[in-house]
């Protein structure tokens, strides 16, 4: 992830960033096995996502040592200098080239070492989590598997030098049509309010899916149902309604690969969610 310049902004950081996925370098994913990651807390120790991510990293972290840190000026630039350490952190990010300067919330690895400013830390795996300032509840039940998918992704760029961030949102959507053999579980609330019915999604995508609670969703997550995928939407929450962008991620529940990735811009004709050309592209998508 392109980072321009960063300022300190509710315990997070806050880039200027294009929206991209990011991928580390031969040497600084070499430089990352050697890490113990930090899990960096919030200031706030009674945010709801302070207690999630320790539960998190407890079931589902098992790429690298880790240990827990609180964000804080003094705590956090001691251990930034340290190359021995890695970070798992919530970013807040923007777009330059976005007008309306929405900001989003990113689970981001980064690498600590001998860098003056924060932005020069080597972003080499992050996942966008949801709108800044949504509630936590809207995000909280999936962070076991955003914290797999940045693990696998990891993985994956460092036995396959070739990817980068130019090609590997490329590499991941060409998997889409595996998700054929699978049951596409939609939260109810993440859904189009044009297409949030059985019969309307059944007509554009024929395959095996399912409107789930936020609560079937974290149990699929924890036992890894390898016979599941999940959408992980990216919106405003109703917080704003038009003119701004909803990420569409697909990830399967017990891999934690990523299968779709798309995003448009909400208007009257293209509300929050999946749209029907989301559905109709998934699956007319052929197996490679």
């Amino acid at each position: 992830m392109k980072k321009l310049f960063a300022i300190i902004l509710m315990g997070a950081f806050a880039y200027n960033a294009q929206a991209q996925q990011a991928v580390g370098t031969s040497e600084q994913l070499k430089s990352f096995k050697n890490t113990t990651t930090m899990v960096v807390l919030e200031n706030n120790p009674l945010l709801e996502y302070n207690i999630k991510i320790k539960e998190t990293v407890e079931k589902h972290w098992d790429i690298s040592k880790y240990e827990v840190i609180t964000f804080s000026t003094s705590e956090f630039d001691k251990a930034r200098m340290d190359a021995t350490k890695s970070f798992l952190v919530k970013n807040t990010v923007y777009n330059e080239k976005d007008k309306t300067k929405s900001k989003f919330d990113y689970l981001c690895v980064e690498l600590g070492g001998d860098y003056e400013y924060v932005r020069q830390m080597p972003d080499i795996a992050s996942v966008p989590i949801c709108y800044t300032g949504v509630d936590e509840e809207s995000y909280g039940y999936k962070l076991g598997l955003l914290c797999r998918f940045l693990q696998n992704h990891i993985k994956l760029t460092t036995e396959n030098p070739q990817l980068n961030k130019k090609n590997i949102l490329k590499y991941y959507n060409s998997q889409m049509a595996d998700i054929h053999d699978k049951t596409l579980y939609l939260v109810k609330e993440e859904l189009n309010p044009d297409l949030n019915t059985e019969a309307k999604i059944k007509a554009l995508y024929p395959y095996k899916f399912k409107i789930v609670s936020r609560e079937e969703v974290e149990a699929a997550i924890d036992r890894r149902d390898p016979d599941v995928v999940l959408l992980h939407k990216v919106g405003p929450e109703g917080t704003r309604k038009k003119d701004v962008r909803c990420y569409k991620v697909i990830v399967g529940a017990s891999d934690a690969r990523l299968y779709y990735f798309a995003w448009h811009m909400i208007s009257d004709k293209a509300k929050e969610g999946m749209l029907a050309k989301d559905f109709q592209k998934l699956a007319k998508a052929k197996k490679k």
